[in-house]
């Protein structure tokens, strides 16, 4: 049966900080859903009500869309091994992009990664655990580096022109955050 409390526990930070993958989810209020799997260790827990991601360029850009709208956010984490698991964070949040004053001292908690776009930043409202016991087992064999390696071929020139023509409104045309 799910449960649920106002912070993330001690116990399911140390389970936030062994996942590899993590899913977002955001909504607009009129619109598609969007669910997107992260990986490469750009997860952070900033204290029990506060997580954010270095989120990296990619085809859309549609969580910082719909946080612009509405700032609801869902991030979940499924357990792959032992004991199954699966937990969601309920956040509020924003897209913090390089413009914006608060980037550089969130960034202290990142490695700096080719590619990166800007920072999911959010609090978190409630956090619900459920079983997961048809969740299958899955080993993780590594992270994959295409999407490093595409953006270092590129370099950062050609990826601002890249995020200015496709990032700059959701799927649905709500616009994202200034990147630049």
């Amino acid at each position: 049966m799910a449960k649920f409390i106002d912070h993330i526990s001690e116990s399911q930070q140390k389970f936030i900080r062994e996942q590899k993958l993590f899913f977002i989810a955001s909504a607009p209020a009129e619109g598609r859903v969007n669910l997107s799997p992260k990986g490469l260790d750009c997860f952070r827990i900033l204290d029990a009500n506060t997580v954010a991601y270095l989120d990296l360029t990619g085809s859309g850009n549609e969580t910082a869309a719909h946080l612009k709208e509405n700032g609801r956010a869902t991030v979940m984490f499924c357990g792959f091994k032992e004991k199954p698991l699966i937990l969601r964070l309920y956040c509020q949040g924003e897209a913090i992009t390089p413009l914006d004053a608060r980037f550089e001292d969130l960034m202290r908690h990142f490695v700096s990664t080719p590619g990166q776009r800007q920072i999911i930043y959010m609090k978190v409202e409630s956090v619900q655990s459920s079983c997961g016991w048809a969740v299958p087992f899955y080993e993780f064999v590594s992270e994959r580096s295409t999407l490093i390696e595409n953006t270092k071929v590129k370099g950062e020139a050609a990826m601002v022109e890249y995020r200015a023509a496709k990032n700059r409104a959701s799927i649905d045309g709500l616009p994202t955050p200034p990147l630049a």
